[in-house]
């Protein structure tokens, strides 16, 4: 019960990121934003709709009796640091990469001392979202996944701050 319970939530909660990212999305194109990236976005998009699938799969392959408090406290500070990151871009926070070429770039919150504290947000949802109900495969792989992609997205990235 806990585990569906917990699924649902991270859902939701991807599902409210999505609409956020596009309601902001509408705002930034307003503003001449430029995207950067976009061919590899759906592979960002399938690899997180597989991260979620292979979570339900290796649960009800391996039917863990218990789930670890401490890394759903760690999930949790998690999600108080994406909270201060998406507070801090305002606007400007998006699942892709939009740049508006005459506006400086974001320099409160977490971004005065990381250029990229999303990332090191992602990292950790993809490697504690699993472990939190011993999902150690699901942990594994998509962790290595995910820095391919991560690799090939900061890459994108960093072309757009530097225009």
């Amino acid at each position: 019960m806990v585990f569906i319970l917990f699924m649902s939530f991270i859902i939701l909660l991807r599902i409210g990121e999505l609409i956020l990212s596009r309601r902001n999305e509408k705002w930034l194109l307003q503003n001449k934003a430029v995207e950067y990236g976009e061919k590899h976005y759906p592979f960002i998009v399938a690899l997180h709709v597989l991260f979620l699938i292979s979570l339900i799969v290796e649960y009800i392959i391996s039917r863990p009796v218990s789930c670890s408090l401490y890394f759903l406290v760690y999930y949790f500070m998690l999600l108080l640091f994406k909270i201060w990151v998406i507070s801090s871009l305002g606007k400007f926070w998006n699942t892709k990469v939009y740049r508006i070429p005459s506006f400086p770039l974001v320099k409160k919150g977490p971004y005065k001392y990381f250029k990229h504290p999303n990332y090191l947000i992602v990292i950790g949802e993809i490697a504690v979202i699993p472990l939190i109900f011993h999902l150690y495969y699901t942990a594994a792989i998509f962790s290595f996944l995910n820095a391919i992609m991560l690799w090939v997205r900061i890459r994108e990235e960093n072309k757009a701050l530097q225009i």
